[in-house]
């Protein structure tokens, strides 16, 4: 059994742990322990299963001061998972937060640990102050340390004596999927063209000046906004005629959404939150064969710097964008080539059975120890 310890709601974004976990669990069972709810009259999980994957919610009395995981509330949730894990069980424990520390039940002993580094969080707004000391314990911990994009494998190389790197995939079929006119979000496609989209996430990654300069340079332009509102004040994204928001949408429907992008948007922030994102929908953009234009996100350049055009400013991405929309069918041509050939070597379940490989052989080695040690000890 696979145990994954989860900062992000199952439910949340379609993201890099469902693709991976949900790929896992066609091997062995798989279980997702979410960040706790808080304000429950007592102790007590609720448990549901998705995409065969068993998700497991801690449900908690409000606390003072208390929000996630963290060292008093983990003790909690450990307790309430132990009947779902008995001891005749030796689970793979997988990371996502260090704040999960101590939230494993008592006496299970792992068969293997991997922390899945997909972001760094201590960088985001509001992150716990004891965040990067948890990881430093985590480090001291795991066994393999996995990343999700080249600049944070960078920052991580040194601290671990496995660490890889495997940027983020994509499903190439589910975005490359026909739609129809029909099937169109008709809110979005009778708007006026271009239409300049972006699905995720809105949060302190997103550069919201930058949005706005852009939508103020071309009034006539459409400027499309689908994803949830995180950590930010709502009131602070901008208000323009042609900014239209549409929400969180599905997973199944974010190709639909992106068949009526004429040029897919990344206008990311510069700051201490985007330093190390390695952005899952690159690929899917590219993957539903639409150009995109990012600013100069670190990843985003060396993954992907080939056939992703790179802004700065508002005028960078009008400029980018009326470059785009110019393009002679010989051109246009050869980047749908450029981006086919990159969107094939990066496919999820490629990633998923190098990863697993990469924990099958390093469990074995881990066994084979424990079986010679004690014969080379009673040698000496």
């Amino acid at each position: 059994m696979l145990v994954a310890f989860s900062h992000l709601r199952w439910g949340f974004v379609w993201q890099r742990p469902q693709h991976l976990l949900t790929r896992f669990a066609r091997d062995m069972p798989v279980m997702v322990v979410e960040e706790p709810e808080f304000g429950s009259e007592g102790f007590d999980l609720r448990v549901w299963r998705d995409h065969g994957v068993t998700i497991v919610t801690p449900l908690v009395p409000a606390m003072a001061g208390t929000s996630g995981f963290g060292p008093h509330i983990n003790r909690e949730i450990s307790r309430l998972l132990e009947p779902l894990l008995p001891p005749s069980v030796d689970p793979i424990y997988w990371y996502y937060t260090p704040m999960a520390l101590g939230a494993e039940p008592m006496g299970s002993r792992p068969s293997l640990t991997v922390y899945d580094a997909m972001d760094d969080l201590a960088s985001f707004l509001a992150a716990p102050r004891e965040l990067r000391s948890q990881e430093a314990r985590l480090l001291t911990r795991v066994d393999l340390v996995f990343t999700g994009g080249p600049s944070i494998y960078r920052q991580r190389r040194g601290a671990h004596p496995s660490v890889h790197c495997f940027p983020s995939g994509v499903e190439t079929e589910h975005f490359t999927r026909r739609t129809s006119a029909t099937t169109l979000p008709q809110g979005l496609a009778a708007k006026p063209r271009p239409i300049l989209g972006y699905y995720g996430v809105i949060d302190e990654r997103l550069d919201l000046a930058l949005l706005a300069d852009i939508a103020d340079l071309r009034p006539e332009w459409t400027m499309a906004l689908i994803g949830p509102v995180a950590k930010i004040d709502d009131a602070s994204i901008p208000v323009r005629p042609n900014i239209i928001r549409f929400g969180q949408q599905a997973y199944a429907d974010l190709p639909a959404f992106l068949g009526c992008f004429d040029v897919a948007v990344m206008p990311f922030a510069r700051n201490e939150a985007t330093r190390a994102i390695s952005p899952t929908k690159t690929l899917e953009y590219l993957a539903g064969q639409k150009p995109v234009v990012s600013t100069p996100i670190a990843d985003v350049m060396e993954l992907y710097g080939e056939v992703v055009q790179i802004a700065s400013t508002a005028r960078d991405f009008v400029a980018a964008t009326e470059s785009i929309m110019t393009r002679t069918s010989d051109e246009e041509q050869q980047w749908r080539d450029r981006a086919a050939r990159l969107v094939a070597v990066h496919d999820w379940d490629a990633i998923a059975t190098g990863m697993w490989r990469l924990m099958m052989r390093s469990r074995a080695a881990m066994r084979r120890e424990l079986i010679v040690e004690p014969v080379a000890s009673l040698s000496a």
